[in-house]
């Protein structure tokens, strides 16, 4: 173990400037702009506000039958949905987007966790607890076996089958070390009471990579991509990213998911972290994106994350928001991220309360994380306690897994564990196809069963059974209904599941 109580120890002994020179390869910037800039217009982004104020409910409507036909929307009708005030308007663009989440994801949340593995970081982000000045940090980096025993408990003890790997940006953390602590997660199997665990879909949130170091991560077993912009807007992205560190490059960390689709990483999922700039343009750099995306690799991300400034350990500026961002906004970005961009997953975390987090599910949430440590190593350690100078940030919900499916159970929905799609190549533009035809919902709902019933089985509690089994059996029973000519075989894998075999999926 690594620690550090009391200096910026991850740049005691690195040069910062001459990692960040080694680092940014200015080509892989260059090459993805055209007629030398990037892709984020932030005049047009305001002008497409402006223009959009008051907006014509005939206009609004026509829009919202864009989205229920599964079609990502131009920047310009994201701006009219963002700009309606509407009561009235405002509940049909909710039912709208409850109404594209059942369609191509069906009634079904899928899970995970997030490990951290490291607090080392050579940037100083205002906002940012692991930042290389804050001396409050308490550093670590998880040796390789403490990386297991992070895994172990995590999918041993509660269950989770997709674990979201976070790394600061540092040389301790580099492509290299990043690939063997993926292998060294995937190795991992935990016996359970009728069977055995073990994670099977690790995504990777680090720092923007080379082609190459993003090739090596990709062959080490990666799912999705993650690297939030953490704002789009140029001018606020340089006052909370100094000059000088590698963060403080705007275009290097806009070109990341080109670089990935490059590097033949099949999914990437994009993020702004409301709070730094005003939240409408936050949500027009992410539509603007997702579109750049479409049109470079015809493959947009397969998540959109939503974390919302929260106070950090050493900074001023995280307890203050910049931008204002009122819960009532936070609904009404999702909302509109969800029917603007009506096939890509939407993650809310555990950032956000609980109360907060179950709203956004009738909004268009698709996946939440659960029984959430955000502590280098506190899953092994087994501690429930914040404590602000060794994590990241604090959280607003404390549910463990099992509770969060049990809460899910009551409101009818299913909790999926599914990891399917990425051993059958249903990954990149095949999913996003299928996504936009509803054709992976089936798929989807299929191993959701098949999975819940692996989970029920090896973690689930008497009382929490009784809650779940119903939700269970009638998805069971769509199946039959809707599906008859794959039901024999997806029964007989149900049953297998029942006798002790795992890992079985359609």
């Amino acid at each position: 173990m690594q620690t550090c109580a009391s200096s910026p120890c991850s740049t005691d002994t690195t040069d910062t400037r001459s990692f960040l020179d080694r680092v940014i390869v200015r080509d892989e910037i260059d090459r993805y702009y055209q007629d030398g800039r990037d892709f984020i217009d932030d005049d047009r982004i305001e002008r497409d506000l402006k223009a959009a104020v008051n907006p014509d409910p005939s206009r609004v409507r026509d829009i919202l039958a864009k989205s229920l036909a599964i079609e990502t929307l131009l920047p310009e009708e994201t701006a009219v949905l963002l700009q309606v005030t509407d009561p009235g308007l405002r509940q049909e663009m909710e039912t709208a987007a409850l109404a594209i989440k059942h369609k191509v994801y069906d009634n079904r949340i899928v899970t995970f966790a997030p490990m951290y593995i490291s607090s080392h970081c050579v940037n100083r982000c205002l906002y940012c607890g692991f930042r290389a000045d804050n001396r409050q940090q308490q550093r670590r980096q998880l040796t390789l076996d403490e990386i297991k025993a992070e895994a172990a408990a995590m999918c041993g003890r509660d269950g989770h089958k997709r674990v979201m790997a976070v790394y600061g940006e540092h040389p301790k953390t580099n492509a290299a070390f990043i690939a063997e602590s993926l292998q060294a997660i995937y190795s991992v199997e935990v016996p359970t009471r009728r069977g055995r665990a073990a994670v099977r879909r690790i995504n990777v949130n680090a720092a923007p990579m080379s082609i190459a170091d993003l090739k090596t991560v990709q062959q080490a077993g990666i799912g999705t991509f993650q690297v939030f912009q953490e704002t789009y807007h140029h001018p606020t992205y340089a006052r909370v990213h100094p000059a000088g560190t590698i963060k403080g490059d705007y275009g290097w960390r806009l070109t990341s998911m080109h670089r990935a689709f490059d590097a033949g990483i099949d999914d990437v999922g994009l993020g702004a972290l409301f709070g730094l700039a005003d939240w409408k343009f936050e949500v027009m750099g992410l539509v603007t994106h997702a579109r750049e995306l479409e049109r470079y690799s015809g493959v947009g991300p397969h998540t959109f994350s939503v974390p919302r400034l929260h106070p950090a350990s050493g900074s001023e500026i995280s307890r203050h928001t910049l931008s204002p961002f009122s819960d009532d906004d936070f609904i009404r970005a999702v909302t509109v991220l969800r029917l603007s961009v009506p096939y890509t997953g939407l993650i809310v975390t555990a950032r956000e309360t609980k109360e907060l987090r179950e709203r956004c599910l009738d909004l268009g949430c698709t996946q939440m994380d659960a029984s959430t440590r955000i502590g280098v190593g506190a899953y092994a350690a087994a501690s429930v306690d914040q404590e602000i100078d060794k994590q990241q940030f604090l959280l607003g919900d404390n549910r463990t897994l099992e509770e969060l499916i049990v809460d899910l159970a009551r409101r009818g929905t299913i909790t999926s564990f599914c990891t399917a799609g990425y051993r059958c190549g249903r990954t990149g533009g095949c999913i996003m196809d299928m996504l936009k035809t509803g054709k992976e919902g089936k798929f989807c709902k299929i191993n959701a069963v098949l999975t819940f019933r692996e989970w029920l089985d090896d973690f689930a509690s008497p009382a929490s059974l009784a809650v779940c089994e119903p939700v269970l059996n009638r998805e069971l029973a769509a199946i039959e209904a809707q599906m008859p000519a794959f039901y024999p075989t997806v029964k007989a894998q149900y049953d297998r599941i029942v006798a002790g075999e795992r890992d079985l999926y359609f």
